[in-house]
């Protein structure tokens, strides 16, 4: 099909005031200027005149990991009975019948990175997956697994301290870390060497499986290194998540970062990726003592690149861009932030090839608006993802 006369803001170089995109296999096959359009045997929809915008992207959430409306019996977040369990996937608790996955596709956002909770130092994998289009997760998929989850800070200091275990203390959340990268690490040494000598027949001197440590391997691949995505709220917390990322040589996102902003000249050192948030929402906890909606334009103006995010459902999933609004109310450029939520989610993620702009060969994720899509007042009037229209 072929969208005409729309205002294409494509958050690349390829902006058209008067414009149409032709789609083709769920994907943008051609983007262009009106007085360039030509003809062609294609179902037509003529925009007449609204902004088109490519998928908002929630580049940290919990959808489907925690169901709407339920209790214990839809909360598959948190495995809180091992402080390391990188080899749990979050795509076997994602449920893909939460009624939250409409909500989101109806506000435009139609990618999601979603996974584990933070109760344990090392919780398990991300997915990076669409929220329309089938009632079968592994049909939403973009990338699964995206990142592997690791927690620093509060949340597993009082999840292990309710039962006297360890840890209890910021270090041992680090050394437990630590201990399970060292591990993985000597795991692949044993398997290279395994290969290397022995091939592939002799299983006695094979080292023994290990899932956990399979897990994490993926962290160390050189080609396509899986991302390391650390919570941390508080400065200390930060910086510890940047050293041990440079110990391991990890492809690490800084998630959280409240107090980013009191830190930017440090971080904008190490050039960090960054999802912010959740901007909306009050200081529950210590960790969010400073928490601001001037830190996304404070890490803006010092060089740090950052996407925004619900951290859903500790802000619904449908109100990412009010939370992108926010940043605006606290000083960022307008412009930064759309591309918070749109192709600064999709590059920090490791997804810009597949979404988070308007380009041709990218999937067709798009959403039509007459109105400031930042305003509180203004919603969708359609939302296309891969190319099907949101009903």
């Amino acid at each position: 099909m072929v969208i005409i006369n729309v205002n294409i803001k494509s958050m690349s170089d390829n902006d058209f005031e008067n414009g149409y995109v032709r789609i083709n296999g769920g994907v943008f096959t051609e983007i262009g200027s009106m007085k360039d359009y030509r003809d062609a045997d294609e179902e037509v929809l003529d925009g007449k005149g609204a902004a088109l915008y490519p998928g908002f992207i929630d580049a940290h959430c919990h959808l489907g990991m925690w169901s709407d409306a339920l209790a214990f019996e839809g909360d598959d977040g948190n495995e809180d009975t091992d402080p390391a369990t990188p080899h749990l996937r979050a795509i076997d608790s994602i449920n893909a019948l939460d009624r939250c996955f409409s909500d989101a596709a109806r506000a435009g956002v139609t990618s999601v990175c979603t996974g584990v909770g933070s109760s344990n130092p090392i919780g398990g994998s991300f997915s990076l997956i669409k929220t329309y289009g089938s009632q079968r997760v592994d049909k939403l998929v973009i990338k699964n697994p995206i990142a592997i989850k690791f927690a620093l800070g509060e949340n597993p200091k009082n999840t292990y301290n309710d039962r006297d275990e360890s840890p209890v203390t910021r270090m041992a959340t680090a050394g437990i870390i630590r201990e399970n990268l060292a591990k993985a690490l000597r795991y692949k040494e044993e398997l290279e060497e395994y290969l290397r000598t022995k091939g592939t027949e002799d299983e006695v001197s094979r080292p023994d499986f290990d899932a956990k440590c399979e897990a994490l391997l993926p962290l160390f691949n050189e080609k396509n290194k899986l991302k390391a995505h650390f919570h941390c709220h508080r400065a200390d917390d930060i910086f510890t998540a940047i050293r041990i990322a440079n110990e391991f040589s990890l492809d690490y996102v800084l998630i959280h970062c409240t107090d980013g902003g009191i830190i930017a000249k440090e971080l904008a050192e190490d050039a960090p990726k960054v999802v912010l948030g959740p901007l909306m929402g009050d200081r529950g906890k210590p960790e969010l003592a400073n928490h601001d909606i001037r830190t996304p334009s404070v890490l803006f103006e010092n060089g740090v690149k950052f996407a925004v995010c619900t951290d859903h459902p500790e802000t619904p999933i449908q109100y990412l861009p009010l939370t992108a609004a926010l940043a605006v109310r606290g000083g960022l450029p307008r412009e930064e932030a759309l591309r918070a939520i749109t192709v600064n989610a999709a590059e920090i993620i490791g997804a810009a090839d597949r979404i988070g702009s308007i380009e041709a060969g990218k999937d067709a994720d798009f959403s039509l608006f007459r109105g400031d899509p930042l305003d509180i007042a203004v919603t969708p009037e359609m939302v296309f993802v891969s190319g099907k229209i949101v009903e």
